[in-house]
């Protein structure tokens, strides 16, 4: 075994939000490269009407545990489903259940959370701040725990332009924040919540910062680990090359690109784009949890797409692929309504006029609010120092480094963002492949029908504006005669060769 193959032999864990995208992976990693874990615990809630065993069910069948299946058959028989909500106070769990944990897990790693940046401050307090504090309570009364790794984020502190390894002091006190809360109606919240995130631009960013603070305030001598990924992506290698499952960050605007839905959005083209594969960044989790319970250390981490679907089309697109960031918001709002929302309104006209259900306004409106919530981190950039990243890679063995890779300078970023595209296809969209033929027909389709668009606009404007001068005339007639003339001769010189 390697020194982190043999610290999980033998551990019991206890993950917080399995069902989402990192703890899929995060699951599907730590169970096939350590095999001698010996019970995994997830806390699950019930949802739209799918108990808690049926959903931990379906996220075992799913196409992400295939490599596992193959190695581990019976993987299954150590994956243990718990009825929670982290809503709720002692997160949901029955008084057996806390038993239970308290009594077994030895590894904690806390990942739910609410990522959606329009989310409501209440509810974001609750489920990224209020729900720490919780697991903060389970742990320590935890007979045996050795690690809590918490999942933040790089944007935690995003009002500032360089960001260290450090927890930097709150922005608010979140203790009489948290107070306030609970008498106040939801109208008031809703007025102060632009004041208290100030120069953040949504709630996600504000709660994570408040709740490493709780963390560091409550963890007393608990041995703890923040991991802070940027913006976390499609997998690297792992299990699948371009493995996503959500429209979530920059895989629903890779989508709105590919299917001719999103023409332009506002964002520096000098600015680096922080991507994390999801793989590096749960490697950066077992790896760090290792790191802090062996070391006992304090740890803190951070961390042209037309081109690729005119390629790799998508099945049924509106529009031929095209994309481009610009610093100009006239430009942007143009490019947008131009080739997007005039063809969308034609297009709900259409079917409304033949009794069908108006759709492509709609999804026009909501692509453009997912742009706009983005637009903060397209705009800006910042620099982050992960000294603690660096120490840990040079104290793992060279096998380890293999296993569970934290080096992202051999990864070829072209390839990537390829592979990227190609797995929305394939993992988000449930695309075929073998279907590529079709949807290469259908975007030459579009080209063609752009083209004769254009001529037609062409022809028009030229004969109804400019067209009205005796000079404009001749032009016109001089370079049509050159046209015909020219095609004439073609015709007569291939015929005179055959």
């Amino acid at each position: 075994m390697t020194p982190i193959e043999e610290f999980y032999n033998g551990q019991t864990l206890l993950v917080t939000g399995a069902t989402g995208f990192i703890g899929k992976v995060l699951l599907e990693k730590i169970l096939r490269c350590c095999p001698g874990i010996k019970d995994v615990f997830l806390l699950v809630r019930p949802k739209w009407g799918h108990p808690t065993q049926e959903r931990v069910d379906q996220l075992m069948n799913c196409k992400l545990f295939d490599k596992l299946r193959q190695t581990q058959p019976n993987f299954a028989e150590k994956v243990h489903a718990i009825n929670s909500d982290l809503q709720q106070p002692q997160l949901g769990m029955s008084d057996e259940d806390i038993a239970t944990l308290q009594e077994k897990v030895t590894i904690v790693f806390h990942v739910a959370a609410t990522i959606k940046f329009d989310e409501k401050l209440g509810l974001s307090l609750k489920l990224n701040v209020v729900a720490t504090q919780e697991m903060l309570k389970l742990c320590k009364k935890m007979n045996s725990l050795q690690v809590f790794v918490h999942v933040s984020t790089a944007y935690a502190y995003c009002d500032r332009d360089h960001i260290e390894e450090v927890v930097y002091p709150p922005p608010v006190d979140p203790y009489k924040l948290l107070g306030a809360i609970e008498w106040m109606s939801e109208e008031m919240v809703l007025a102060i919540t632009p004041e208290m995130i100030g120069k953040r631009p949504n709630t996600y960013t504000f709660t994570k910062a408040l709740a490493e603070h709780v963390l560091l305030k409550e963890s007393e001598n608990l041995p703890v680990c923040i991991v802070r990924p940027s913006i976390v992506g499609a997998a690297w290698k792992e299990p699948f090359q371009g493995w996503i499952d959500n429209f979530n960050g920059p895989s629903g605007l890779f989508i709105a690109t590919g299917k001719g839905l999103l023409r332009s959005m506002k964002g520096d083209t000098e600015a680096i784009v922080d991507i994390s594969p999801v793989d590096y960044v749960v490697n950066m989790m077992v790896a760090a949890a290792w790191h802090t319970a062996i070391k006992n250390d304090s740890f803190f981490s951070s961390e042209d797409i037309p081109i690729y679907y005119l390629k790799t089309p998508l099945e049924k697109s509106f529009r031929r692929p095209r994309a481009c960031f610009t610093q100009s918001h006239m430009a942007c709002e143009y490019w947008n309504t131009v080739g997007t929302k005039i063809p969308s309104m034609m297009i709900d006209f259409y079917l409304w006029m033949t009794g069908q259900k108006p759709r492509m306004m709609k999804i026009y409106d909501k692509i453009q609010k997912a742009v706009k919530m983005l637009e903060f981190f397209t705009t800006n950039n910042w620099q982050w120092t992960n000294t603690n990243s660096q120490h840990l890679q040079s104290s793992m063995t060279e096998e380890d480094r293999k296993i569970f890779f934290l080096d992202v300078r051999p990864l070829h970023w072209p390839t990537y963002l390829e592979n990227y595209c190609i797995g929305t296809k394939q993992f988000v969209l449930n695309e075929n492949l073998s279907d590529l033929p079709a949807a290469r027909r259908h975007i030459k389709m579009l080209r063609n029908i752009r083209w004769t668009c254009n001529m037609i606009i062409a022809v028009i404007l030229w004969r109804v504006l400019i067209a009205r001068s005796q000079l404009a005339r001749n032009l016109w007639y001089l370079v049509t005669n050159l046209v015909f003339k020219f095609l004439r001769y073609c015709r007569l010189s291939s015929a005179k060769q055959s």
